[in-house]
């Protein structure tokens, strides 16, 4: 079934069925749509976008066709979840002996609250714009976002020293000073000297981190959906390691490791896979069969596996330079991703946590799956304002951490933040922000002013065009007998 159509009377309402129904936001329920706004039938089209068909669907947006299956997976189990959280703190209270140990008790004792809070917002936590593979993965996204906000704020609360070595607490070997490797030395990439290996320099920077690198930008580019913003980002996080290598040692790289392994080999290539996916993404059929209406097991199999694709498409047109509101929506996201990228090196060497340490590559997990929901919620945003009336929860968590997270490094080591920049650096900053200034100005300023005055011109041009050709096809005289008495008559009022 086409999304946006309507069963006829006395059909199963499946799953598709309820998506085209325009309740209230469903409380824990399944939304299998990718977007459920955009399902509801009485959505007003945006301004410059096309609908067509009775879904109003977007033209940036794929067709979607679902045979409205209703399983047992995409129920809410709401009872279910209180039923087994209930029996789990009962065997708790009644069969287990509460240790006489204060610090693994008030350890146990955080880690059973979250896990409840974590529990109450899978079920009943509000549907974000995703679905698949389970609405309920997005939503226990969601509250990890709350939980990890509200830990960055006890951590902000407390003194430099305290906070280092609270993170005692969740890993005895944190809390120790570690040094930060520098990159940079010997840049040569065919070292002479070293008659063994001449090419060592290359395989010393081959660590974890280059995989790291590709995968990470395959996966920003999904989230972004634009070849030009991704490499915008990625130059720019390179000048900003230039920038501040006296800042923190870990930036200073050699040249060829900047511009030849991180912008052009591992980014390019992850944005270049990343774009190919997009654009099959794009081009992929959505049509989805309930698992046990399809007759043969490779179909199902296929299904199984396609679970874990998008329940539906929709293509990123961010348009910058169409008008100042777009502009400075793209500005304020290429800002926020380039600090939450900063805070990564920044928060490990304030807090004292080594790269490799595994609160690291949670961060980096978390930021993964919650940063393609807040890019989702913050284009339907800045596309359509007058059906998205305010910023989504989970676009509002990830700005509110990474803020959050540079409160905490300004806190932490204000010292490191406010060596000087080289006087070259400012120089080139300083330059770079006038163009950017200038630039706006002229697009959606002194242009549009040129434009309007050129408008005006062509007005006058046409209306006086248009008065001699009647006064030569010899109309004129009872034109212009009209407009004296019209004068005439205007003064005798006055």
């Amino acid at each position: 079934m086409r999304r946006g159509e309507r069963r006829g009377p006395g059909a199963a309402l499946g799953k598709a069925a309820l998506e085209e129904q325009p309740p209230p936001q469903p409380n824990g329920g399944a939304n299998p749509a990718d977007n459920p706004a955009d399902a509801a039938g009485e959505r007003p089209p945006p301004p410059g976008a096309e609908r067509d068909g009775p879904g109003l669907r977007r033209s940036t947006e794929s067709e979607v066709y679902d045979d409205g299956t209703n399983t047992f997976f995409w129920r809410a189990h709401t009872l279910t979840v209180l039923f087994i959280l209930t029996c789990a703190l009962g065997y708790v209270t009644l069969l287990e002996e509460t240790p006489q140990d204060t610090a693994y008790n008030t350890k146990r004792g955080i880690v059973a609250s979250i896990l409840v809070f974590l529990c109450f917002g899978v079920t009943q936590a509000k549907d974000g714009p995703f679905s698949r593979p389970h609405p309920a993965y997005w939503r226990f996204w969601l509250c990890v976002s709350v939980v990890y906000e509200l830990f960055l704020i006890f951590i902000l609360f407390q003194t430099v020293q305290d906070g280092r070595q609270f993170m005692k607490y969740i890993d005895p070997h944190l809390g120790v000073p570690l040094p930060e490797r520098d990159y940079g030395g010997n840049c040569l990439i065919y070292d002479p000297g070293n008659e063994t290996d001449p090419f060592h320099n290359i395989w010393d920077k081959l660590d974890g981190f280059v995989p790291a690198h590709f995968f990470g930008w395959y996966l920003k580019t999904l989230m972004i959906r634009d070849w030009w913003m991704c490499m915008i980002i990625s130059v720019m996080f390179e000048f900003l390691e230039y920038s501040l290598e006296h800042q923190l040692p870990n930036f200073s790289e050699c040249w060829w490791d900047h511009w030849i392994m991180d912008v052009i080999l591992c980014n390019g290539l992850g944005i270049y896979c990343g774009m190919k996916t997009l654009s099959w993404l794009s081009l992929k059929t959505y049509k989805w069969q309930g698992l046990w209406n399809i007759p043969t097991y490779k179909g199902k199999m296929k299904r199984i596996v396609f679970q874990f694709t998008p329940y539906s498409w929709v293509k990123f047109e961010w348009k910058p330079a169409s008008s100042l509101r777009r502009w400075l929506a793209v500005c304020g996201i290429i800002f926020v991703f380039l600090l939450a990228e900063l805070n990564t090196f920044y928060l490990k060497f304030v807090l004292w946590m080594p790269p490799e340490h595994y609160l690291v590559l949670l961060r980096l997990v978390f930021f993964v799956n919650v940063g393609g929901v807040a890019m989702r919620e913050i284009y339907d945003f800045m596309d359509d304002p007058k059906f998205h009336k305010k910023l989504g929860q989970q676009a509002w968590l990830v700005a509110a951490i990474t803020a959050t997270e540079f409160l905490i490094v300004v806190k932490y080591d204000p010292y490191t933040l406010t060596l000087s920049l080289p006087f070259y650096i400012t120089q080139c900053w300083i330059l770079g922000i006038i163009l950017v200034l200038t630039w706006t100005a002229w697009r959606f300023f002194i242009r549009d002013i040129t434009l309007r005055y050129k408008e005006i011109r062509r007005q006058k041009q046409e209306h006086k065009y248009e008065k001699d050709k009647c006064l030569s096809n010899g109309d004129g005289h009872s034109s212009m007998l009209e407009e004296q008495n019209g004068n005439k008559l205007r003064e005798r009022k006055l």
